[in-house]
């Protein structure tokens, strides 16, 4: 599967609620669906998705606020504004499909629960969990380093507390691995260009993720009235702290179905990156079958 070129890729925008612009990719044919990245991504982070499903859909790539082509975020950020920009995009779109992974899995959730429009959606190791508190505790660390200009620590923090971190970080001082971290995003800022998505430009995002995770926390409940047809997905390899949801949104969801994947690890629906190293075509073709299948139905 070759990840497309830029020039593939049509480029657009629309007006959220608040006036804020969200710019997006779209490229293929069909019934349009939404494919929103997670955490510490962009809109080109599903190119390999978009490109599996576009034989059959009209795939479009918003970026999230404070990423690439669209607007930041302002300070009464919430789930609900995240769930009004897809909305923007849909409409746009003239849409009712949306695929999610991590946290703005979270928000198309959300989206399936509050806007009649959204028919069905997919979700790829929603960020859902049961109790905010060690989420808010990691949050209030990050927030006051990067406060303190610290970028690298506040990264290493959230890897903690996303549980993101590999085993060998476990045994690595703290202070080495945001040196480490520094290094690595200086040689990052000088090879990149004016307009590139940077994970020092990325960083701050984590904050409004965590806050995400947060507002949501043990609201498992409220999912019962979505109406809409939902997949759920998951890797065996993803974050053990994720799967719990999975379980709790099978049991609630009054038309939801449930695939995990063999091998897979939270970031396989996202295309290979330096951050995403283990990702691979392979795996977002096996994520991209199944989504297309169930998107066709």
């Amino acid at each position: 599967m070759r990840k497309p070129d830029l020039e593939e890729l049509t480029q657009g925008s629309v007006t959220s609620r608040d006036g804020t612009r969200i710019g997006y990719l779209k490229t293929g044919r069909g019934p349009a669906v939404v494919v929103l990245h997670g955490s510490m991504e962009s809109a080109r982070s599903h190119t390999l998705l978009a490109q599996a499903l576009a034989d059959d859909f009209t795939v479009y790539l918003p970026d999230r606020r404070g990423r690439g082509m669209s607007g930041p975020h302002r300070p009464d950020h919430s789930a609900r504004t995240e769930v009004e920009d897809l909305e923007a995009v849909l409409a746009e779109a003239g849409g009712d499909l949306a695929f999610g992974v991590s946290a703005s899995g979270a928000i198309v959730l959300e989206a399936a629960r509050t806007l009649p429009i959204v028919r069905k959606v997919a979700v790829y190791e929603p960020a859902l969990v049961a109790d905010a508190a060690p989420h808010a505790a990691w949050l209030a660390r990050f927030d006051q380093e990067i406060a303190q200009g610290n970028v690298a620590a506040a990264m290493i923090t959230s890897m903690y507390g996303l549980e993101l971190a590999p085993p060998i970080f476990k045994v690595m001082p703290r202070r080495l691995l945001a040196s480490i971290t520094e290094k690595m995003m200086k040689k990052e800022d000088r090879q990149a260009g004016p307009d590139d998505i940077t994970l020092r430009k990325l960083a701050p995002t984590v904050h409004y993720e965590g806050a995400l995770i947060v507002e949501l926390a043990g609201r498992f409940d409220e999912f019962r009235e979505v109406a809409a047809d939902v997949l759920v997905l998951g890797g065996s390899k993803g974050l053990p702290f994720l799967k719990p949801a999975r379980d709790a949104l099978v049991e609630v969801l009054p038309r939801g179905r449930r695939i995990e994947f063999d091998g897979l690890d939270h970031g396989s629906s996202s295309d290979p990156s330096p951050i995403n190293s283990t990702g691979s075509p392979e795996a977002v073709a096996r994520i991209a079958a199944e989504v297309r299948s169930f998107l066709l139905r």
